[in-house]
């Protein structure tokens, strides 16, 4: 087998075997910080230099957080404070702390 032979060889079996590797990272869906930076990204295209990075850290900064991170933390700082209130702790306060997150 000639030189260029094994090279097309080689490079025809590197095809696929990473053609699976590819679809697979291809189809993975984005994190909801992949998803913010896209569109931050996309709210300052056309800005250059320091004005670019400056509207990007205020955009990622004081994006909103996903609903359900709010609606989960909320429901913890309440169960948190009917736990205070009743002065639970130890097993009591995990059961009643796994109780009302649960509820709720």
């Amino acid at each position: 087998m000639t030189r260029s032979a094994r090279f097309a060889a080689t490079c025809l079996l590197l095809s696929f075997t990473a053609a699976p590797l590819l679809a697979t990272a291809a189809t993975k869906p984005q994190t909801a910080q992949q998803t913010l930076m896209a569109k931050c990204s996309a709210q300052n295209k056309g800005k250059k230099g320091e004005e670019y990075k400056s509207a990007q850290k205020a955009c990622l900064s004081g994006g909103t957080a996903p609903a359900a991170g709010n609606a989960s933390q909320q429901r913890m700082k309440d169960c948190n404070a009917q736990a205070a209130t009743q002065k639970l702790q130890g097993d009591a306060r995990k059961t009643f702390m796994s109780s009302c997150l649960k509820k709720q």
